[in-house]
Parts: structure tokens; sequence; C-alpha cells
């Protein structure tokens, strides 16, 4: 229709205007504002407006609503409009139109400000409902109208709010149907997850179940296994239990035992300790000085009785200790045996002093009565003495001396040389071992022969005895541990021919180097090489033969330069050390020739004490005074004979004074007077230091016509040790 569609223009045409743009607040009445008060004159409506505001709107109109001026009007026609009032009691409306406007707030009728606020209140509560999405059953307001214009404006708003209200109705179902099937699905889903859930903790529930039922089983079969483990160590532990007392028995039994037994030895060392008192006590009586029975001055006791005293009252203190009911410990064993020797040896020093004081006292009176003697026969002696000097320097002008070695002791000297070649060629594989087995039996054998001879001391008779034994059984052929093995010369047909070889070569070697350095060692190893030799005399041969190639001054024999030798080998032969470095200094030659000279001095002197045979050693003192009558018959080397004689002489010369006596006395006397003179004149002034030790020697010797054994002499006390 022509007439509805303007009026939408109209309505748009207002609502794009600027009174259509104006807002309109329902708390102006409230604030006392007159929003009327613009208007000069009420809007006022055809008697038909009813009529169309019924056609537009189905619902019957039971409220009044009253319209302002400005806020309702929408078009520029409506502000000189006056307020109008609408009332739908009848089928038809009555208007009641106002004559003039007031003209000001204050004078508008309270009952036109009560219409006008229902009406703002009502139009309010009507947007509300048309909002909300559920439909009132309160029927809409009775509007009065008062302009036929605003009425159709009103009429096509209605409309337009309607239409509005129909379309937000529609999709506020589609709304709700939408969030209906929404919430359906959701709700369906929720389900199914809640049925999955359910199914998901059944499992998990089963699952805990079976989890639960397998761990009880597996503690149970714990459990078990432990009851059977815990019985398995009580029954072990039940059997150490009975172990340890058992143990515990044994222990207390065997400490019971060591307790008679300590009981025993203490009673018994209780017992040893009286005796040992009683007899220091003995002995210290003996100390007492005696009454002099022959003149002469007393001699001075009074050290030993002190030390005497003293030693009486060291082991009372022992006794005193113990007699408070404890046995004496090994300690007070010990201190009382060592003060019991010592006594004794306080005892032999006073006894051997008295006796030295009596033979001396002896001596005295034999002298005296010699002395005369000596004094008639004095002066015979010194004419026999002049008359033999005379002869023996008359012969050594007539004669002289030799440059080398007699027939007789070059033949045996090359003899024991050849002796010892053929036993090297004899010994074959052994000698130069191909085979690993040979080699290792021949390092077996040389460490065997060897060894023992290193452990050669002077510590005790006791540890020299047995290194003897052990040398004695591997030259016997008997069985011996060395190294932890054990080895036999019956292992090898040439066995015992080499150690012999190695051990006669090893004791020369002890003299080259071990005696140099320590003279006194010559006597510990000339004791055991004596012995050694004594009964095994190859051993001896070949310990000869390795001295004469390593010392030929012990020949003697100074061999002479011969045509075609070079000097290097010339001074090999002589004894010295030749190397690629060249040879060996002078003084190093001379303390090795000291020290095998030093040890062959000791073994003609020395015997083997245990030795089942009777008379003179295996080389004894006549091969002595032989080596020393031979060394005075041949010309004198520089530094080397005045060396060697005084070391022999030091070494030897006690026991050659004791054995010849007068002789050695007339041989000394010619050394000193005949043949140190030729020393002297063959050596320089740089070589004099061994030449003054033996002119010393001789003099003191003569002089004192006494010769001290010498250092590291071997005792009958060590051999007791």
């Amino acid at each position: 229709m022509p007439a509805e569609s303007l009026r939408w223009e109209t309505l748009e045409a207002l609502k794009n205007s600027q009174k259509g743009k104006l807002k309109y607040s329902p708390d102006w009445p409230e604030n006392g504002e007159d929003v009327l008060s613009g208007c000069n004159e009420a809007p006022s409506l055809s008697p038909l407006s009813g009529l169309i505001l019924k056609k537009f709107s189905p619902r019957p109109l039971q409220k009044t609503c009253s319209l302002g001026s400005a806020s309702r009007d929408p078009s520029p026609g409506f502000a000189d409009d006056a307020p109008f009032s609408l009332s739908s009691t009848s089928s038809f409306p009555s208007v009641n139109v106002l004559s003039s406007p007031p003209s000001s707030p204050s004078e508008v009728p309270p009952s036109v400000k009560d219409t006008e606020l229902q009406v703002i209140d009502d139009e309010k509560k009507d947007f509300d409902q048309e909002l909300s999405p559920v439909s009132s059953p309160t029927p809409p307001p009775t509007i009065s109208l008062l302009s036929p214009k605003a009425s159709h404006m009103a009429g096509c708003i209605r409309i337009c709010e309607e239409k509005h209200r129909a379309k937000a109705k529609m999709e506020l179902n589609l709304r709700q149907e939408l969030q209906e099937r929404l919430v359906a699905s959701v709700a369906s889903r929720e389900s199914e997850q809640l049925k999955r859930f359910e199914e998901f903790m059944e499992l998990k529930q089963r699952q805990e179940y079976q989890s639960m039922r397998d761990m009880m089983e597996r503690d149970t079969q714990e459990s078990i296994g432990r009851h059977e483990k815990l019985k398995e160590e009580h029954r072990h532990r039940t059997k150490i239990l009975n172990l340890r007392l058992r143990e515990a028995e044994q222990q207390r039994l065997r400490e019971v035992e060591l307790e008679r037994q300590r009981q025993a030895e203490g009673r018994e060392r209780l017992r040893s300790l009286n005796a040992i008192q009683e007899e220091i006590l003995q002995l210290n009586h003996l100390l007492e000085p005696s009454t002099p029975t022959q003149p002469g001055p007393a001699p001075d006791h009074m050290p030993y009785i002190t030390r005497g005293n003293q030693l009486c009252t060291q082991v009372s203190e022992v006794v005193r200790a113990t007699s408070e009911g404890a046995f004496p410990s090994m300690e007070d064993m010990t201190v009382a045996e060592r003060a019991l020797h010592e006594m004794r040896s306080l005892i032999r020093l006073k006894q051997e002093e008295a006796s030295q004081a009596q033979e001396k006292r002896k001596k005295d009176v034999e002298e005296e009565e010699e002395r005369r003697k000596r004094a008639e026969l004095q002066a015979q002696q010194e004419e026999q003495k002049k008359s033999a000097a005379v002869t023996a320097k008359e012969k050594a002008r007539k004669k002289g001396l030799q440059t080398k070695a007699e027939k007789s002791t070059l033949k045996w000297y090359q003899g024991l040389q050849d002796s010892a070649n053929q036993c090297v060629q004899s010994l074959g594989d052994l000698n130069d071992p191909k085979d690993l087995q040979t080699k290792k039996l021949r390092m077996e054998l040389q460490k065997a022969a060897t060894i023992p001879v290193n452990q050669i001391s002077s510590i005790s008779g006791s540890q020299l005895k047995e290194i003897f034994d052990k040398i004695d059984k591997l030259l016997s052929g008997k069985s011996v541990v060395s190294g932890g093995k054990s080895v036999s010369t019956s292992q090898h047909p040439k066995g015992l021919d080499f150690v012999s070889y190695k051990l006669a070569e090893k004791f020369v070697k002890q003299g080259e180097e071990e005696v140099a350095s320590h003279h006194e060692a010559a006597f510990p190893i000339a004791v055991v090489a004596s012995g050694v030799w004594e009964l095994h005399p190859q051993v001896g041969d070949l310990f000869l033969a390795h001295l004469h190639k390593k010392c030929p001054y012990a020949v003697p024999h100074f061999p002479p330069l011969k045509d075609g030798t070079s000097i290097p080998d010339y001074q090999r032969i002589m004894g010295y050390r030749v190397d690629d470095s060249g040879v060996e200094g002078q003084d190093c030659f001379l303390k090795r020739m000291s020290g095998m000279i030093r040890l062959y001095a000791a073994i003609i002197q020395l015997r083997w004490p245990y030795g089942s045979k009777q008379g003179p050693g295996p080389h004894g003192l006549n091969h002595g005074w032989r080596w020393l009558a031979q060394m005075l018959n041949m010309e004198p080397l520089a530094d080397v004979t005045a060396t060697l004689l005084f070391d022999f002489l030091e070494v030897c010369g006690n026991a050659l004074m004791k054995q010849y006596q007068g002789q050695f006395w007339k041989l000394l006397l010619l050394i000193k007077e005949e043949y140190f003179p030729r020393i002297e004149a063959v050596t320089s002034t740089g070589q004099m230091g061994s030449v003054m030790r033996l002119k010393q020697f001789l003099e003191t010797s003569l002089r004192s016509r006494q010769i001290l054994p010498p250092k590291g002499q071997l005792s009958s006390s060590f051999w007791r040790s």
C-alpha cells in the first residue's frame, strides 16, 4: 500500500533527523526538569486515530500513555504541540485537548505530571517486555493521543516494534532450538563419555584388583622365601655359635694350660733367679782382696770390687721386685743372666790379672837369672852377627839377587795353571751351554757356589759353620737349597768340577774386593777356604791357580817381557786390569794385590777348627816361609815389594814368629839391613809411603822383639757364639 510505504519512509526520515537523535531519560521528571517547557500548544488527533491504532495493534490498549514533546516528537512540527492523553476505557477514544500550555514547569497541573510519568514507566516496561524471550500476559498500555500526526507516528513506531519483536522472537526460538540441539548433543556426548569413564574405571578397578592380587602373591612368595632364608640363617648361626662355643672352650682350656705352663715357667725362672743370685754372691766374695803372700806391690782390685757390688745390688733389686708374689719376667732373667755373665768376666779378668802378675814376677826372677848368662854370651853373639853380616854382604856382591823364580817354583806354578786350564776344557757344555735347561742348571750351580761365599762374615761362629756345611754338602754331591730351589752337583757329570772352579774363583775374588776394602774380613774367608781345601783338595789347587793368575807375586813370580808381547798384554800378565779406557791406576792395583796377599797369608796360618784330620793344614806356614825366602832372593820392584812384604808380615808375622822364633828374627834383621836398602834404591820419592810403613814395622818389631796378632783374628770365644 502507498500509504504504508510512506509511513516507513517517514519513520526513517524521523529517525535520521535531529530530533530523532535526541535522547530521552526517564529520570528527568524525578530531577524536576520540565521536558515540555518548549511546547506552546498541545497536539490533537483526529477522531479516527483510535481506529488506526486499533487496526495496527491487535492488542487492546489498557494502559494510559503520556508522551512528552521533544523526546517522542520525531518531526519539527511537534515542537509547539502540547502534551496529550489517550484513554481506552471505551471502544472509541476520548480526546482531551488542553487549551493552552502552562507557562512554566511549576504551573503544570499535578495530574498531567502524574500522567506523563505513568506513560514513561509504561513505555519502559513495554520495552523490557519486548526484549525478554518470554511473552508477558500483561496487555499493552492505553495510549492517550492528542495529535493525529503523533498518533500516526506512534502507530508506525508500534508496527516497527512489533516486527522487530516478531523477528527477535523468531531468532530467539531458533537460538533456543539450536541451544536445545547443542545441549542434547552435549548431553549425549557427555553420556557416552560417562559410559566410557565408567568402563575405564571398571577396567582400572579390575587392574588394581589384579595387581593387588599379584602383589599379594609376590609378597606371599617373598615372605616364604624370607622365612626359608631366616631358617637357613638361623641354622647357620646356630652352627657358628656351636663352633664358637667349642672354640671358646678350647681357648679356655688352652689358656688354662698356658697359665699352668706360665706358672711352672715362672717357678722355674724364680729358682734360676735365686740360683743366679747365690752364685753372684759367691763370686762377689771371691773378688775380696786376699792377703799378699809375696813381696811387691799388691794389684789394685777396687774397680772389680765396685763393679761386683753394683751387680749384686742390681740382682737384689730384681729379686726384691719378684718377692711380692709375681714371677720374674724374661727381661728380669735377661738382666740377671747378663749380670752373672759380667760377674764371671770380672772373676776371669781378676784371675788373669793375678796370673799375669805372678807370671811377671816369675819372669822377672828368671830374667834376673838369665841376665848374667846373656851378659857373658853377648860378646860372642855380637861377633857372630858381625861375621854373618860380612859373609852375607860378600855373597850378595858375588852372586847378586834373582830376577825370576826358581825352576821348581815355576814348575809348580805352571802345573797349577795347566790343571786349571784342563778343568775349564773338561767342563764342556757347562762352560758354554747351548740349550736352555743346561744354561739354567749352570746358573743354579753357580749361585749355589758363590752366594754362601758372599755371606761369610765375622758375626758369629755358628753362622760361619752353617755356611761351611752348605759348601761341603754341595761339593759332596748332596742337594742344597739355593734361591728356593734344590740343586746338586750330581745333576750333571761335570757339575762337581764346575762348582769347584767357580768356588775357587769366588774365594780369590773376595780377597781382591772384600779383603782389599776391609782387612779384617780376610780371617773368616780364609778359615772357610782352609776347611774346604782340607776336605776337597781340588778346590785348593784351583784357588792357587786363580790366585797366581791374578797376582803372580803370590808365587812369587815376576814374568819378564817377551818379544812380541804388547804392553797391555804384559800389564795383564803382571796383574793389572786393562780395558778400553786404559790401564787401572797404581793405587787400585796395589789395593787389589794387597787384598789377595792378605788372604793368602791368612789361609797359610789358619785351619778349620771342626776338622777331623791331625797335623798341619793343607797349605801351612812352611809355604809362607818359602814365599818370604823366595821374595827376598828376588830383585825388589818399586812400590810393589814393599807393599806386599808389609801386608804379609802384618798378617802372618805373629804366626811365623811363634813357629820359627830365632830364625824368623834373623830373617827380619836381614830384611832391615840388607834387603831394605835395595827397596829404597829402586823406590822414587813419590812412592815412599809403603816403604816407610815397612821400615816402621821392622824397627818396631826388632826393637820390641814382639809382633802383635793381626786385627780381626778369630778368637776361641768366636766359635762359641
